[in-house]
C-alpha cells in the first residue's frame, strides 16, 4: 500500500531492516497497533544484531522450526528457505535440516522407554541385562565414536531392541559426511528443535547443548538459538491479523452496503 504515514514508513522500513521481510500480517498490525510492531521487530530483531550466527544459519534453524512436524508453518517455511537459498545455503542442506526436523519424532520413544524401564522396575517386573554381544558393542562403539555421548535412552533401546536401535543408529548418523551440513551445523538445528516450546524437550536439549559444548560451539551462540525458537509464537499473529483484516473489511462492506439499501430519508431523521 501506497497510503502510509511518515511514521508509518519509517516503522516498516525498520522492521524489514530489522527481519527482512514484510508480509500481510505486519502491514496489518502497522495499521492495526503500531506500537506493537515495533516492540516486536526490536525484540525479534536482537538475536540477528547481537549474535553471532550467519545470516544462513538463522535462516536454517528459521526452516528447521516452521518445517517441524510440531509446528508446520508452511508460509514461513517457504519464507525462510528462499531466504536460506539467497544467504548461500544448498538444497543438500536444507535437506539435512529436514532430515533432522524428521529425527525429531523420536523423542517420544526416547522418553517414552526410560518411563517404561522405571516403571517396570515399580512393577517388580526387572528385566535382565546380559552382557552386550559384539554386534551390540559394535553398535555402542559406532554411536559413541559418532556423537561422543551414550545418552540413557541409547542403552536402554539396544538392550531392547538391538534391531530397533540399527535402523535408528542409520537415521541418526545420516548426513554425516558429504556436502550436507557440518556437525556444529546440524547441534545447533536439533538444539533449536528441542528448544522450541512447541516440543519442548529438556532432556534431548541438555544432550544438545552437551554436545555444542563438546564441539565447541559458544555460550553466545547457543543464547541466541534459544532466543530464535520463541519467535514462532509471533505465528498466531503471522495466521491472526490477516483473518481480522478480513473480517473487519467484511463487517466495513456490509455496512457499505446497509447505507446505500436506504433510500435518502429512510431512517435515522428525528420525527
Amino acid at each position: 500500500m501506497s497510503d502510509l504515514t511518515p511514521e508509518q514508513q519509517v516503522l516498516k522500513d525498520a522492521y524489514v531492516k530489522a527481519r527482512g521481510y514484510w508480509r500481510p500480517w505486519t502491514e496489518g498490525l502497522l495499521r492495526l497497533d503500531p506500537a506493537f510492531l515495533d516492540a516486536y521487530g526490536k525484540y525479534a530483531g536482537y538475536a540477528a544484531e547481537k549474535g553471532p550466527l550467519s545470516p544462513r544459519m538463522r535462516e536454517l534453524i528459521y526452516v528447521a522450526l516452521d518445517g517441524s512436524a510440531t509446528h508446520l508453518f508452511r508460509s514461513g517455511l517457504a519464507l525462510h528457505l528462499r531466504l536460506a537459498l539467497q544467504e548461500g545455503a544448498s538444497a543438500r542442506e536444507i535437506i539435512d535440516v529436514f532430515r533432522l526436523a524428521t529425527v525429531q519424532g523420536l523423542d517420544g520413544c526416547n522418553l517414552g522407554i526410560g518411563i517404561l524401564a522405571e516403571e517396570l522396575a515399580s512393577a517388580g517386573l526387572q528385566v535382565d541385562h546380559p552382557e552386550l554381544t559384539h554386534e551390540q558393542t559394535a553398535l555402542r562403539d559406532a554411536y559413541v565414536a559418532q556423537f561422543g555421548d551414550w545418552p540413557d535412552f541409547c542403552e536402554q533401546w539396544l538392550r531392547s531392541d538391538p534391531g530397533y536401535f540399527a535402523v535408528l543408529l542409520d537415521l541418526l548418523a545420516g548426513g554425516q559426511t558429504g556436502d550436507g551440513l557440518d556437525q556444529c551445523s546440524q547441534c545447533l538445528i536439533s538444539l533449536a528443535l528441542n528448544a522450541c516450546f512447541t516440543a519442548l524437550n529438556p532432556h534431548g536439549l541438555r544432550v544438545q547443548i552437551r554436545r555444542a559444548l563438546r564441539l565447541g560451539i559458544g555460550q553466545r551462540e547457543i543464547l541466541q538459538v534459544l532466543q530464535m525458537t520463541a519467535h514462532l509464537a509471533v505465528h498466531a499473529c503471522a495466521i491472526g491479523v490477516p483473518v481480522l483484516m478480513e473480517a473487519l473489511d467484511e463487517r466495513s462492506s456490509k455496512a457499505g452496503a446497509g447505507e446505500e439499501s436506504r433510500g435518502p430519508g429512510e431512517g435515522g431523521g428525528r420525527k
